[in-house]
């Protein structure tokens, strides 16, 4: 959501407030790597309980994965493998982040707390895996409620302010919704298509 909302803004917005980074051409890929090192000490450091360093770090992280894009496009340097290594890294940020909250609750003996950050990591990953999957077959498939900047965000926020649980709850809740919405559209588009691709083939039968 926050994409859709402000995608042709953020850019902008980027440069103005870091400018030191589009001066000269910077390697986006090493962006890339450096935000997701960021990230994973966030993850390391969350079964101790360090939730404040763990929420900036987590900030932090997110600021690389938006300005990594921005560079890129800046400098007409973007490249499939840095979509692909950008997507992938994500994912793997995604499930560490929540396996280090696991092992926090672990460690606490709070295995329901345990169960519901699994909960968080299933859908979290499956929301992504989903557009994947339909991008493969539908064009335009820009969808859903809750994505990976509103995820980061409200976990940074819990972190940071020690509601953790609370936060894990709306990840675990949004992120769900937002799997059903691409669940629905992507039977409603790959419906249509098999349907037209089914008219055309009668029609060509109908030809000969």
């Amino acid at each position: 959501m926050i994409k859709a909302k402000f995608g042709n803004r953020l850019d902008g917005w980027i440069k103005a407030v870091l400018p030191f980074l589009f001066r000269r051409p910077i390697n986006p890929n090493l962006l890339t790597v450096t935000g997701t090192l960021v990230s994973l000490v966030a993850a390391a450091i969350f079964p101790f309980g360090w939730f404040v360093s763990g929420g900036l770090l987590v900030l932090l992280g997110g600021v690389f994965d938006l300005v990594d894009g921005a560079v890129a496009r800046h400098h007409g340097i973007s490249t499939r493998f840095g979509a692909f290594l950008d997507s992938t890294l994500d994912r793997f940020v995604d499930m560490a982040l929540f396996i280090g909250l696991a092992l926090y609750f672990a460690i606490g003996g709070q295995p329901a707390l345990v169960l519901l950050a699994g909960v968080a990591l299933v859908a979290t990953v499956l929301v992504s895996y989903a557009q994947a999957k339909a991008e493969q077959v539908v064009s335009e498939f820009k969808v859903g409620l809750f994505e990976r900047g509103e995820r980061i965000v409200v976990l940074a926020a819990g972190a940071l302010s020690g509601w953790i649980v609370p936060a894990l709850w709306i990840i675990a809740v949004a992120s769900s919704i937002t799997l059903a919405q691409r669940f629905v559209r992507a039977y409603r588009e790959m419906s249509k298509i098999d349907a037209d691709e089914r008219q055309s083939q009668l029609k060509l039968e109908d030809g000969t």
